[in-house]
């Protein structure tokens, strides 16, 4: 992580000598300009976002990214500001940290989630993230220092960069802090004015929600317990939302204005989720199954542990153990989504072909257009040598829903399977547009152009989005020789 820092703050380094050399950056030279728009937070953490990616540090699992962006999406609805858009993923890292990023990219570590006891708990964490998106207050840090130089704005954004990574939102907020030589004690009242806030707005999302409000104190009470005799081995999540009396006692009494329900029993969603984590982000020398095999050893297992178990063996390539457990769970809990999908997955990884794409028609069926259901179907017909219906199936899809890189690869392959030859490189032009290699971008749309047997509506799609790329690339020469020519002397060196 510590490397994927210094990597972003070169980057940034480079952009700021610039003075914003891509349209994708804000001008930051501009005093004037020191208020970040909205626009420029969000190009700032997509780019974030995307070297996460790159450096693998990101879980990319269907069945995760729909959970934690359902519950996050649930959260930010109670925001005021429509503008906001939420992107909320969850971090491979066992640690306890939670982060928002300009734009509102809000991650999650898998080590935070569980140890949550309790749906509220995870998102009472969420609900505070989403208040330091909502109350902007990045571009408020940047904005109450709009005097300082060029130097300083590049070093303030660089360190965006460094905490986005190794710490959270509160974390960045310490570090615009460090950029600007304040004092530490101004340090300390500019982090806890910003948690305070946060800590109020986030409150009011919760509850808003429906979920219990007196989750969010509970949780940090309980962490500060957890760790009160390991001060010198405190983690990030703690480090940078410091645990008071006070804070609690303010954040109960916030919780006792509003409305919670008597009891709020946790989806099932959430208590799959967190033994679906466990097992993906375990090691992959770790044997899970003598865990589950104590954990089930009773007369009412629940059912979070009969799942966690029949992913351990399929971890294993015991997929057919697998099949075993989840035969039974999903024709008693038929809605439950996450059941039937495991137990496709398993049928196909056992080669019980007929039997997963006969599991998958039916959760179709019950689940029309759900994102892992489908994902996973798809990559079961491609198993099953049917390309074109996994084509097609993934196009009606993603016509309707906003695909992740991953996903858009899976559509390409698909259609490159399938012949579609046109598509194929369509997609993976949109795949290299994802990661931010433009000029492979436009090399995919070159060759999609050139495929045969195109359709009028397909030509005219390809060629709009070439347009569109050529477009972007030429302002990007234009800026570069223009910096060339130019005798201001803002670089930074």
């Amino acid at each position: 992580m510590r490397g994927l820092a210094l990597l972003l703050l070169s980057a940034f380094a480079t952009v700021a000598a610039a003075q914003s050399a891509s349209p994708d950056l804000p001008d930051i030279g501009n005093p004037a300009n020191a208020m970040l728009t909205p626009s420029e937070e969000y190009r700032i953490g997509a780019m974030i976002v995307r070297q996460l990616r790159d450096q693998n540090q990101i879980i990319e699992d269907p069945e995760v990214e729909e959970y934690i962006q359902d519950v996050g999406s649930r959260i930010a609805a109670q925001a005021q500001d429509g503008q906001a858009r939420f992107h909320f993923f969850v971090v491979k890292d066992s640690g306890l940290n939670a982060f928002a990023l300009p734009g509102g990219f809000i991650g999650v570590n898998h080590g935070l989630i569980l140890q949550t006891n309790n749906e509220s708990q995870l998102a009472s964490v969420i609900a505070h993230e989403v208040a330091h998106v909502t109350q902007r207050h990045i571009a408020r840090a940047i904005n109450a220092q709009s005097k300082q130089s060029l130097t300083s704005a590049a070093a303030i954004l660089a360190a965006i960069l460094i905490g986005a990574v190794s710490g959270s939102g509160d974390a960045i907020q310490g570090g615009i802090a460090a950029a600007q030589g304040a004092a530490a004690q101004q340090q300390i009242n500019f982090t806890r004015s910003n948690e305070n806030e946060a800590d109020r707005v986030g409150i009011g999302f919760l509850a808003g929600a429906g979920f219990d409000p007196r989750e969010m104190p509970n949780f940090f009470e309980i962490m500060g317990r957890r760790y009160v005799l390991e001060r010198t081995r405190l983690p990030e999540f703690l480090q940078s939302h410091p645990i008071t009396s006070n804070r609690i006692a303010e954040s109960r009494a916030r919780a006792a204005q509003f409305d919670h329900p008597k009891r709020h029993d946790d989806s099932v969603g959430y208590q799959l989720i967190r033994e679906r984590l466990r097992v993906i982000a375990a090691p992959k020398e770790a044997d899970l199954r003598p865990y589950y095999a104590q954990r089930i050893n009773g007369a009412n297992p629940r059912l979070a542990d009969l799942y966690g178990n029949a992913l351990a063996n399929m971890a294993r390539n015991e997929s057919r153990k697998a099949v075993s457990i989840l035969g039974p769970l999903g024709d008693e809990h038929e809605g439950a989504i996450l059941i039937q999908v495991a137990l496709g997955q398993a049928q196909t990884d056992a080669d019980m072909t007929n039997d997963a794409l006969g599991t998958f028609a039916h959760a179709m069926q019950l689940f029309p257009r759900n994102v892992p259901l489908t994902v996973r179907y798809a990559e079961a017909l491609m198993k099953a040598e049917k390309p074109k219906q996994a084509h097609e199936l993934l196009l009606d899809l993603f016509n309707n829903v906003p695909p992740t890189p991953a996903q858009i690869r899976l559509t390409a392959l698909a259609a490159s399977a399938a012949g579609d030859m046109g598509d194929a490189y369509f997609y993976m032009s949109e795949y290299h547009i994802s990661s931010g290699e433009l000029p492979l971008a436009s090399q995919q749309l070159e060759l999609a152009l050139a495929s045969p047997n195109l359709t009028p509506v397909q030509k005219e799609r390809f060629q709009a989005r070439l347009d569109e790329i050529r477009e972007f690339l030429a302002e990007d020469r234009r800026a570069a020789r223009a910096r060339q020519t130019s005798d201001e002397g803002g670089s930074f060196r």
